[in-house]
């Protein structure tokens, strides 16, 4: 039977440090709702923690109440699930489950940031508490994603901005973006950092304006086939593709 992995944030007093063998601690409000009334986990039984830092920890349920958890950490061991590449994810927002999806599915591929963009043709409109709330909620679905595909490490959701805003702050890296009419195929491009900015239109793409925007940025277009796809497959297949060339899924020996 597979142990479960669950995410437990750091309190205050371990913020800097990891949970050492023998500490005691009491889940997280989610997590703790999650083992005791979901999974409907006993004291005695195994799980697996992370809490961001890279690391696994393995533990055990000391007690479980209606409401808490209490669990003690047995072994802590580094997570070597991570891509020898850092992909930050610009994706326009779009609308329904299109994003939830994507947020989803580029965590399980190694996504190591992500950074929804709202663009001229991006339908969604949010400011205010209901972009906060939107902004969690997107997160806790990438804590999800971690605690389903194995990674230690938590992508984080940064807070969406413009597309020019996100354009005039990143740092130095290979920058990339699709487009089916591009000369140069994804496979010619040379990496020269660990790091790698992937931007993805959302749906109706980018208008010529924003085009010329990230061409001015340094974004390079590559093309991966002929044909036109849709926002979420775009992005998919270009960080599959983008971790096939540069990252570890063509040298991946770990169990599916």
């Amino acid at each position: 039977m597979r142990v479960p992995r669950i995410y437990h944030p750091f309190d205050e007093k371990t913020a800097s440090a990891g949970w050492p063998i023998g500490h005691q601690l009491e889940l997280s409000d989610d997590a703790a709702n999650h083992v005791g009334r979901v999974l409907r986990m006993n004291a005695g039984q195994a799980l697996t923690l992370f809490n961001g830092d890279g690391h696994d920890y393995a533990a055990k349920i000391v007690a479980v109440s209606k409401k808490n958890v209490l669990v003690e950490i047995t072994a802590q061991a580094l997570n070597t699930s991570e891509a020898p590449i850092k992909i930050h994810l610009g994706q326009g927002v779009s609308r329904g489950d299109r994003m939830d999806f994507v947020l989803q599915k580029s965590v399980e591929l190694g996504v190591h940031a992500i950074t929804p963009l709202f663009t001229e043709r991006c339908g969604v409109k949010l400011s205010g508490d209901r972009l906060l709330k939107k902004q969690q909620q997107w997160q806790k679905i990438v804590i999800g994603a971690c605690e389903q595909s194995g990674r230690s490490y938590v992508p984080v959701v940064h807070t969406p901005v413009p597309l020019q805003q996100w354009l005039g702050e990143l740092p130095a890296a290979l920058r990339l973006t699709l487009d089916p009419e591009a000369q140069v195929p994804l496979r010619e491009q040379q990496l020269s950092s660990e790091h790698i900015q992937l931007l993805i239109g959302p749906e109706g793409g980018l208008t010529e304006a924003e085009i010329t925007a990230a061409a001015t940025a340094n974004f390079q277009a590559v093309r991966l086939g002929p044909r036109v796809l849709r926002t979420e497959t775009a992005a998919l297949s270009a960080l599959t593709a983008v971790q096939y060339q540069f990252g570890d899924l063509a040298t991946a020996t770990g169990k599916e």
